[in-house]
């Protein structure tokens, strides 16, 4: 009986254990150290460092290499432990000009949309739809814009 109980404890703990993810741009130290204000170009900075995450879309032209670690304990939302963005700023003729370091701390240097894209026709709870779906029966509560929110009727 005291084994199954630990078993049953062991199970618990590991299955409420969090999972730590790394997401974006792994931090290069020697490819960042080996960068050259004023004589490095775009093509250098993408040979060593990559691709960027994200480039300034207005303004000036910069490129950000942004790395985050995220904690996620069973079906909880994740959470941001750390955020690394690195960003290299350039001139008119692609030339770097500086670069920067910023961390959570620093507050949102990049913006990131959380919010999701709103879809037309509704939202049905689980029980309305296990209960809408009567195998052979069309869906008679449901008007042509609901069944194809898209707006088209499709071809006629």
């Amino acid at each position: 009986m005291k084994w199954l109980v630990l078993c049953a404890i062991c199970l618990t703990s590991v299955g409420c254990s969090p999972v730590i993810s790394l997401r974006g741009y792994q931090t290069d130290i020697d490819a960042e150290a080996g960068i050259t204000v004023g004589s490095d170009t775009k093509t250098t900075i993408e040979d060593r460092l990559g691709d960027p995450s994200v480039q300034a879309t207005f303004g000036n032209d910069t490129w950000y290499y942004v790395s985050s670690t995220e904690k996620q304990v069973a079906f909880f939302r994740p959470t941001i432990e750390s955020r690394h963005i690195l960003a290299v700023y350039f001139d008119k003729t692609g030339k770097v000009t500086d670069m920067k370091h910023f961390g959570l701390e620093d507050g949102h240097v990049v913006s990131f949309e959380s919010r999701t894209t709103p879809t037309k026709g509704r939202e049905l709870t689980f029980l309305q739809q296990l209960f809408n779906a009567t195998p052979g029966v069309p869906n008679q509560g449901m008007n042509e814009q609901e069944q194809n929110p898209g707006g088209g009727g499709g071809p006629h």
